[in-house]
């Protein structure tokens, strides 16, 4: 999954001439804290909120302000993982998109984010999870999914929790089995150390009221 898949037209960005009263009424509006400023298809770099109550004259066009504009940004080519790295990292509420020509193509907002993270993880496909812990040099994707594939299903989504402090890791697997008896029995054979597992109904309940309640979190 690209950048440029994760693009929506319903935030516009700034212009140079517009105040920084208008910037603040867009995020209040748009429920972020940055924006972009655009002259043309040039991306100039972004304001934050911060950054407009700062000035003495927010009423003024944020052209007639000395600003430090912030110019992080993705390109349309690279994949979503680059993106919730920036955003984690930069902690912003939204990430610019540029094309191979630094010409600006539109914004990748958090709740955007986040149902992409959900297909990643095929949070809506039916199926049951597993959750193993295994020392870090015994992880080995081949084993595990000939595991699974062994017993009839397939994995849907797979990932790894390093603990930093401990030579374990944990690993959660989505298969698209609802009743994982067999796959388990399987595990346990292979002597691997089963921490939990979810039937879809259970999981999916729980998952789905944490991301309810993160997207209301991002609407205050």
């Amino acid at each position: 999954m690209l950048a440029s898949e994760l693009i929506k037209d319903r935030i516009p960005p700034l212009k140079t001439s517009d105040t920084g009263l208008k910037a603040l009424n867009w995020m209040e509006e748009f429920k972020v804290t940055h924006l972009p400023i655009v002259n043309k298809e040039d991306f100039l770099g972004f304001i934050s909120e911060d950054d407009i109550l700062a000035l003495n004259k927010p009423e003024e066009p944020i052209g007639n302000h000395a600003l430090s504009l912030m110019r992080a940004f993705v390109k349309d080519e690279q994949h979503v993982y680059e993106v919730i790295k920036l955003i984690t990292k930069m902690k912003l509420t939204l990430v610019p998109v540029l094309d191979a020509k630094e010409r600006y193509l539109g914004v990748i907002t958090l709740p955007d984010l986040m149902d992409a993270m959900a297909t990643l993880i095929s949070v809506n496909s039916p199926g049951g999870i597993i959750m193993l812990e295994l020392n870090i040099n015994d992880y080995s994707l081949s084993e595990i999914a000939q595991i699974v594939e062994s017993n009839g299903a397939s994995i849907l989504s797979l990932y790894v929790n390093p603990n930093q402090d401990s030579t374990k890791m944990g690993l959660t697997i989505k298969v698209n089995k609802m009743d994982v008896t067999r796959i388990l029995a399987t595990f346990n054979r292979y002597e691997y150390d089963v921490k939990a597992t979810y039937q879809e109904s259970e999981f999916n309940e729980d998952m789905q009221d944490r991301y309810d309640s993160f997207m209301n979190y991002l609407n205050i």
